[in-house]
């Protein structure tokens, strides 16, 4: 065959004809793209991180396996569906273009709003970085080396499993790690910065994006739409927090509803958008940081994971029908706007928690984050797939479709170098100089990776089949 079925051939109908959509309306298209977007950042950043932190705390698990584990799956998980979508639905591209392209935002794009929007110089410890630097670049190495004859085959997915397995171990043995680095490398650091160390690695990977809702120098209304605001953003008396809290569960609903009259016109226009997203989460998923149903995070995990995944599945429809209607292969549509609209939020909570001086604890999110996408979002429906629903008897293994990813994991490793050079020349700062450097290199990866999958220097993408 020397064309590629088109994946929009998967998904049911469009509303609208292609002659339709090519006139005009699938800017619709990409206006439901945002809103969905939007929809999956507030229902993972409100109820399913809340969810997960709940069954760590009841699971009894330390603060590195939760973070390398279930606080990497709850904010990862738009990656993941996509990537089954992208394995099981349409079997091309889109999965895999869009955690290559979101591990190239999270590593260059996140590093930049961190430099450019704190605002000041944010200091950074060594030992975080070079760790998660290194294990994302075997990680990278290892995805680089199995795609390169453009099939996984069912034991290559296994591999990749496996290695998540040694990556917690390295998260839970990593104190005993640190110590024999430090001794190794004969460093004289302060013993103040060895605790921040400690602590960083201990928020790392997944914790960072509930950073932005407990900030105390923010007022709760800013991100939370639905939470009653506390006058001035003061933390009041105890005996006054127990009565906001019964007011906040009594009044949820109008909480919601309530129109922000005395806030500034955006305001009003953000509370008109987000209100039906509101109301549809209040109605269907229990929220297990109120009181009345703090016993129900089972429940809020299990909904929140059929919303993620029905939101991801319109998604990836969206995102399909655009590239479809402009000519744009699934590949360059993942690495760019579906790369970047699934991690918009942990870019702005790394920004949120770099101004209050835990640069570090941004950076590291990004890179373990990065390490779960391609270990798990990517190694396990490979791994189902090949093994248990092979394309065709016999055959297991998952075809990808386009050899540009090859050449775009191959850029991914060098800008992970490049941005370990660009810290340790800085004296592990970060600062307004190394966000533009960074946000250069992005724009430099965005540049060339679409290039090269749209056959300009080469054929990597065969044409898409007629219909």
């Amino acid at each position: 065959i020397n064309c590629t079925p088109p994946a929009m051939d998967d998904f049911p109908r469009d509303l609208f004809t292609e002659e339709e959509r090519a006139a005009g309306a699938v800017v619709l298209h990409i206006v439901a793209s945002l809103y969905l977007f939007l929809a999956l950042a507030l229902v993972c950043d409100k109820y399913f991180v809340p969810a997960v932190e709940r069954i760590c705390k009841a699971l009894n698990m330390s603060n590195d396996v939760a973070g390398a584990t279930f606080m990497a799956a709850a904010t990862s998980a738009p990656e993941l569906f996509v990537n089954v979508i992208g394995t099981f639905i349409t079997e091309g591209d889109i999965g895999i273009g869009t955690i290559v392209g979101s591990a190239v935002f999270n590593i260059l794009a996140v590093a930049a709003c961190c430099g450019i929007g704190a605002g000041m110089v944010v200091p950074l410890h060594w030992w975080p970085l070079t760790r998660d630097c290194m294990a994302y670049g075997v990680t990278v190495t290892i995805l680089i080396c199995i795609i390169h004859d453009e099939r996984v085959e069912w034991y290559e997915a296994m591999v990749l499993v496996m290695l998540y397995t040694v990556y917690i171990a390295v998260m839970y043995w990593d104190k005993k790690i640190q110590k024999c680095a430090r001794r190794g490398l004969h460093t004289n650091e302060h013993p103040d910065e060895e605790t921040a160390d400690n602590s960083t690695h201990a928020s790392t990977n997944k914790d960072l994006t509930r950073q932005p809702q407990h900030a105390s120098n923010m007022d709760p209304g800013e991100l939370r739409i639905c939470d009653l605001p506390t006058q001035n953003g003061n933390v009041k008396a105890s005996l006054e927090n127990e009565q906001t809290t019964q007011e906040q569960q009594e009044i949820g609903l109008w909480a919601v509803v309530s129109f922000p009259y005395k806030k500034g016109w955006l305001r009003k226009i953000a509370w008109l958008i987000v209100l039906p997203i509101h109301t549809v989460f209040l109605v269907t998923i229990p929220d297990c940081e109120k009181p009345r149903f703090n016993k129900w995070f089972p429940l809020t995990f299990l909904m929140c994971i059929i919303w993620i995944g029905t939101l991801s599945y319109q998604v990836a429809w969206m995102i399909t029908i655009v590239g479809d209607t402009l000519r744009i292969p699934d590949s360059v549509m993942g690495i760019t706007f579906l790369a970047a609209g699934t991690s918009v939020p942990e870019a702005v909570s790394s920004v949120i928690v770099a101004k209050q001086g835990h640069g570090s604890m941004g950076i590291s999110n990004s890179l373990g984050s990065n390490t779960f996408d391609i270990l798990l979002c990517l190694g396990l429906p490979w791994l189902i797939k090949a093994s248990f629903l092979p394309t065709s008897a016999g055959h297991h293994y998952v075809g990808i479709n386009s050899r540009g990813l090859e050449y775009s994991a191959i850029s991914l490793l060098s800008t992970l170098l490049m941005l370990y050079i660009a810290f340790a020349a800085n004296k592990f700062k970060l600062d307004s100089k190394v966000g533009h450097t960074c946000l250069i290199m992005y724009l430099g990866f965005l540049i060339l990776a679409t290039l090269i999958e749209l056959n300009v220097f080469f054929t990597v993408n065969l044409p898409t089949c007629g219909r």
